[in-house]
Formats: structure tokens, C-alpha cells, sequence
């Protein structure tokens, strides 16, 4: 029994784990294929009596790590050392391998036979045809029908007419029983239908009834509807005439509260408008606009030019004495002299 074996790989810790790519179903034949035709693939084929997956031997002596257990370390160390140097060795037997020369320029190397006996290579695979003529399949016949073989013996008796019963007098009691429940029956069916009659008659009377307080119902509370808005709308009028009474018995006592609060207080008002400049004489607040500004600006530019004159008559009354002096100076040296 062989099985189809995927390229393993093992974990960086040392544990086996085992991968395999989803692939289709491929199409059997009924017959086994030969082993050329099996190998075409690149699967590997092996023996599951050497498949690592395939417990052997007693199971309850096994120590199996749980999966978040951490390997020993140096069993780690170990098989990366001995990976390496199976590496190492076959790299180092891959470079003493002896070779073959590289070819001169424009040659290159051909694969030869080198066997005792030589054999014709052709890339065409020689092939023969055989023919075997097998014989037509035959329809299968029809399965015969299964009959079980009789056992015993087969008996037969004679029985005259008259024998065994009257068929008039035998067949009485049943006639009576049929009559007897046919007419059971019939008579139960009619007082089924003058029940339902009557139950009809007592639903039909049941209904006018129901329909008849339906609508006293309806008129009632139509009537409670119409005297429920009625009620409603006179309460509403009630109480916007109320509003309109106490707003206007609110508007009389502001307007008599406001007639007694300016009684004093119009006066007062007035006083102080027309102490701050609010109420004034046209005439009076012309002249204090008008004419008593252009007043004083002539009052002003006339005392500027009486100041000036003044000034220059004070200059010259100035003018004059210093000189007098000055000569009145000269003169009184010239009097002590002539003396």
C-alpha cells in the first residue's frame, strides 16, 4: 500500500510538522497505471510502513511534548551542527568530483555511449499495435417469476344449493340493521338542518340586534362628541372674556397709576428741561447766539486796538523821555562847566 508523500520540512525547533498543498481530484482509471505513467508527476511515492506520521509500537510509552512546550535547546544546537556539516560534506564532494573540461572555442561536448554494446538512440519510441477481438455481451435474460413448490394435498367437497344457509331469511337482520341506520341517519340529518336553521334565525335576530346598539351607540356618542365640543368652546369664549377682563381692568389701573405718578412729575420735568436749555425763548436764544457773540467780538477787537494804540502811544511817551533824558544828560555836564 503506498501513499503519496509531500516535501517535509521541519521547524526551526526541531519537531516534525507536516504541510500539504490542496490540490484537485485527479481521474482514476479502473485499472492500475503503469509505473512510467504514475512517475510522471513530481509527486514522491513511498511505503507507509516508512511514512513518520504512521505510530508503531505501544502508544502509552510515548513522551509526546505538549505544543507550547520549549525543545532543549541543546538538542537544537546538536541538529543544526550535524545539518551543517552534511551540507559542508557534500559541497566539499561536489568540488573534488572530477570534471570534465571545459570545450575549446567553437566545439561544444556530446553525450557518447561508452557501453560494450552500443544502442541506436532515436527520439522516436518505437511502438507496435495488437488487436484482440472479444466476444458481444449478451442482453441478461429476464428473472422467471419466484413460485414456491405446493406441499400437502389438494382436497375437494360438493355442496348442493340449500345447504349451508337461506339467503332470504339469513340476510333479514342485516336488511333491518341497514334500514335501521339509514333512517337513524336521515332522521339525525334533519334535525341537523333545522338546528343550524334555527341557529341561523337566532344569529340572523342576534345581528339586527347588534347592528340596532351599534348605531344608538354611534348617536350617542356622536351626541357626547357634539356636547363635548360645545362644552369646550363655550369654556374657551368664557375664558377669553375673562382675559379681555382682566387685560382691560389691567390697562385702566396703568393708565390711572401712570395719570397719578406724572401729575408731580410733569412739573419737575418741565423745570429741569427748561433749566438745562430743553424750553427757550426764540428771541433770547437768538440774541445769546447771535448778537451777543458778534457783540463781544467787537467789544474784544475793539479794546485789542485801544491796548495796541495804548502801546504804542506808552512806546513813543518811552521813546521820547529816554531821548529827553539822554539830552537833559548832555547838557548838565556843559552847565557845571561853564559855572
Amino acid at each position: 500500500m503506498t501513499s503519496l508523500l509531500q516535501p517535509q520540512k521541519e521547524a526551526p525547533n526541531g519537531t516534525y510538522t507536516f504541510a500539504s498543498r490542496p490540490r484537485p481530484v485527479q481521474n482514476r482509471t479502473k485499472y492500475r497505471e503503469p509505473a512510467a505513467e504514475q512517475s510522471d508527476g513530481q509527486s514522491n511515492y513511498g511505503n507507509i510502513m516508512y511514512d513518520r506520521r504512521v505510530v508503531r509500537g505501544n502508544t502509552y510509552a510515548q513522551h509526546i511534548l505538549p505544543v507550547a512546550a520549549q525543545p532543549d535547546p541543546i538538542e537544537v544546537q546538536r541538529q543544526q551542527e550535524s545539518r551543517r556539516r552534511s551540507v559542508a560534506r557534500k559541497r566539499a564532494m561536489e568540488q573534488f568530483r572530477p570534471r570534465t573540461p571545459e570545450a575549446l572555442e567553437g566545439r561544444k561536448h556530446i553525450d557518447v555511449q561508452t557501453e560494450l554494446y552500443l544502442e541506436e538512440l532515436n527520439d522516436r519510441i518505437e511502438d507496435t499495435s495488437v488487436e484482440c477481438q472479444t466476444d458481444a455481451f449478451l442482453d441478461k435474460p429476464a428473472t422467471p417469476l419466484f413460485i414456491p413448490a405446493k406441499s400437502g394435498k389438494d382436497v375437494a367437497t360438493q355442496i348442493e344449493e340449500g345447504e349451508l344457509f337461506d339467503f332470504d331469511m339469513e340476510v333479514r337482520p342485516v336488511l333491518e340493521v341497514l334500514v335501521g341506520k339509514t333512517v337513524e341517519q336521515a332522521l339525525l340529518e334533519v334535525m341537523e338542518e333545522e338546528e343550524l336553521a334555527s341557529l341561523r334565525a337566532q344569529q340572523r335576530a342576534f345581528e339586527e340586534l347588534r347592528n340596532a346598539e351599534l348605531v344608538e351607540v354611534q348617536r350617542l356618542e356622536e351626541q357626547e362628541r357634539r356636547h363635548r365640543e360645545e362644552k369646550e368652546r363655550r369654556i374657551t369664549q368664557q375664558r377669553e372674556v375673562l382675559k379681555k377682563e382682566m387685560e382691560t381692568a389691567d390697562k385702566i389701573a396703568a393708565r390711572a397709576f401712570a395719570q397719578h405718578y406724572l401729575a408731580d412729575l410733569l412739573p419737575s420735568v418741565y423745570t429741569t428741561l427748561r433749566e438745562h436749555g430743553y424750553f427757550y425763548d426764540p428771541v433770547e436764544r437768538d440774541i445769546e447766539t447771535g448778537f451777543l457773540p458778534w457783540l463781544m467780538a467787537h467789544v474784544s477787537n475793539t479794546l485789542e486796538k485801544r491796548y495796541v494804540a495804548r502801546a504804542v502811544l506808552d512806546m513813543l511817551i518811552h521813546d521820547v523821555t529816554q531821548k529827553r533824558l539822554e539830552l537833559f544828560q548832555q547838557m548838565q555836564p556843559h552847565d557845571h562847566s561853564t559855572q
